[in-house]
């Protein structure tokens, strides 16, 4: 498994437990709530999105026969969604104080992390592209393959 397929599901599941310790927070002491934005960015960014990362950048190549097409851009990917979550969940919260650089702050993370999707996009197309498994319609009008390649 490479390092950062692990890295990934790893992270997911710090980032979720980050997500799941600001959503009891604000459960047991609700003017915490200010700070739902970050939760839901903890959550969805930091668990979700990450989890889908790793698994797929893990299965999608053995899926379709073929070694994933840009490793250093999914290495590269990693670390900017890192970075990227970091910038934009620190961004909302020191954005309920009014602290000056939050907004800049948000932007550059937005950016990192939509840096980080369109890595993960490029790479599983490619990857699915680059596949020599053809498929033909079989009995049944199933997809069979023509030519498996093995790993």
């Amino acid at each position: 498994m490479d390092w950062f397929v692990r890295a990934f599901i790893k992270s997911s599941l710090a980032w979720f437990g980050a997500g799941v310790t600001l959503g009891l927070a604000m459960a047991v002491y609700p003017p915490l709530a200010v700070f739902r934005t970050a939760h839901l960015h903890l959550n969805l960014l930091g668990f979700v999105a990450q989890m889908i990362y790793g698994v797929a950048l893990h299965v999608v190549p053995r899926f379709f026969g073929q070694p994933l097409v840009y490793r250093r851009l999914a290495e590269a990917q990693y670390w900017l969604a890192q970075a990227g979550l970091v910038m934009l969940a620190g961004g909302f919260a020191l954005r309920v104080p009014g602290m000056p650089g939050a907004t800049a702050l948000i932007g550059a993370g937005a950016l990192a992390s939509g840096a980080a999707a369109y890595a993960f996009i490029i790479n599983l197309w490619r990857t699915i592209n680059a596949s020599p498994m053809q498929a033909v319609l079989g009995r049944g009008g199933r997809a069979v393959p023509l030519r498996p390649q093995p790993m």
